[in-house]
């Protein structure tokens, strides 16, 4: 059985880099037009056939309808409120060995998704997943948002991985367990990486976020 990692909820002091950041109506993510813009469920199919090709695999998306819809796709608004929705799929990820690496969860209503997650489990130390974690964000980004982040830089990052690297570092310094870190700005989508510490691992979390 493929190990799921469910995304994390924060209990701990959380340690905030806002970039860009701009106001959500939650009634508004509710609205009916933003699950039919952008991404959809079948991009998963592009993600994983992209993430194939660095020998990272990823299972057949299974549907959470059920209570536990909160471990899989959950996220928080700008109020700092842990918000979920109807409807949610996940996928497992495998490393080149066979290993669990992760998650890829979608969810938003059986019309269309709102929000996109990847989960990368790294231990025993926070940069141990590096070049999976990279991978896997920048393959996430560029299917999910758009491949402009060269051309637009938000934040004053020159890549994905410069603002995963600034990311980690600012962790590292840091004595807090989490790590937030905020970009919008591309295409009407919101960026937000957490770094989190659990148990003897880390989570790295991307989450794609539409927006109005």
């Amino acid at each position: 059985m493929n190990k799921l990692i469910f995304v994390p909820i924060i209990l701990g002091i959380v340690v905030v880099i806002s970039l860009l950041l701009i106001y959500e109506n939650p009634s508004e993510i509710q609205s009916i037009p933003i699950y039919e813009m952008g991404f959809t469920y079948y991009d998963v199919e592009k993600i994983k056939t992209s993430l194939a090709k660095q020998n990272i695999f990823m299972s057949t998306p299974a549907a959470i309808t059920d209570h536990t819809i909160k471990e899989y796709c959950t996220f928080y608004d700008d109020e700092n409120i842990l918000k979920s929705v109807k409807y949610c799929t996940t996928t497992a990820l495998l490393d080149s060995d066979g290993e669990p690496l992760g998650n890829i969860n979608m969810g938003g209503n059986t019309d269309g998704p709102i929000l996109a997650l990847a989960i990368i489990d790294a231990s025993p130390f926070v940069d141990s997943r590096e070049n999976e974690v990279n991978f896997v964000f920048q393959t996430m980004i560029e299917t999910l948002v758009c491949d402009c982040w060269k051309e637009k830089q938000p934040g004053g990052f020159e890549s994905v991985s410069a603002w995963l690297d600034t990311a980690k570092e600012k962790y590292v310094e840091s004595s807090k367990t989490t790590l937030t870190s905020k970009i919008t700005g591309l295409d009407n989508m919101k960026l937000t990486l957490e770094i989190t510490s659990k148990d003897e691992s880390y989570l790295w979390t991307l989450i794609v976020l539409k927006i109005v």
